[in-house]
């Protein structure tokens, strides 16, 4: 039987939810599954739908959730279904919703220097996600966010390029690809993804890939 995928896309424009959805879908149908996409946080309220699927894709920036809407995604990866997204499609989602922050893993709370910073993206973890993958450069957004001191991390990048109040810290690493479980849902991460074509890239694409696979529990064994 074919593994299933709900996304779920939305919100705020700038960060082209229907076109960085039709990545994922790509990506996924690429790999054999069955894609159903919603554009209302309505979808999330059918509970046995959400409890049929292998990956739950969130590409919804910034706007706001009800409890209702919001309690049976919860329920759902709790249980075991995955969640997996990017950028602020997933990270900077429902700023007031701290029960979906909990299960992300983290929050985007600045982007210094905007849009057109070239920053290396640096893999750290041992995991298949990242296996055989090797440093990266990128030009985007460098996403400076708070993070659960819980998250296995697969990848940073270096802080600060830009200048802003951060910087009197000094360097230090930023996550930007991390893993995580919440109750038994596999939950991925990665902060690349500002708009489809960055999520194009070929390194950040790949990644992707194999976190959807991931969160879906459909990686290859052995």
């Amino acid at each position: 039987m074919a593994k299933r995928a709900l996304i779920v896309w939305g919100g705020w424009d700038g960060h082209e939810p229907e076109a960085v959805a039709g990545v994922f879908r790509e990506l996924l149908v690429e790999e054999g599954f069955e894609v159903a996409t919603e554009t209302s946080l309505d979808a999330y309220k059918d509970g046995e739908r959400l409890a049929a699927q292998d990956v739950v894709v969130p590409v919804w920036t910034m706007g706001t959730i009800t409890q209702e809407q919001l309690a049976p995604l919860v329920k759902a990866v709790t249980r075991g279904v995955g969640l997996a997204g990017c950028h602020g499609g997933m990270c900077d989602s429902f700023r007031e919703a701290t029960d979906y922050q909990f299960m992300t893993g983290g929050q985007w709370v600045a982007h210094p220097g905007n849009d057109g910073v070239t920053y290396e993206v640096r893999i750290t973890g041992d995991h298949w996600i990242t296996e055989g993958r090797r440093n990266f450069e990128v030009t985007s957004e460098q996403y400076y966010l708070h993070v659960d001191p819980s998250n296995t991390v697969l990848a940073v990048t270096r802080f600060p390029i830009a200048d802003g109040p951060h910087a009197p810290n000094g360097p230090f690493d930023m996550p930007v690809v991390w893993v995580r479980l919440h109750g038994q849902g596999r939950v991925f991460y990665t902060s690349l993804g500002h708009t489809a074509s960055a999520l194009r890239h070929p390194e950040s694409r790949e990644i992707c890939r194999r976190g959807l696979l991931w969160a879906a529990r459909a990686e290859p064994k052995g």
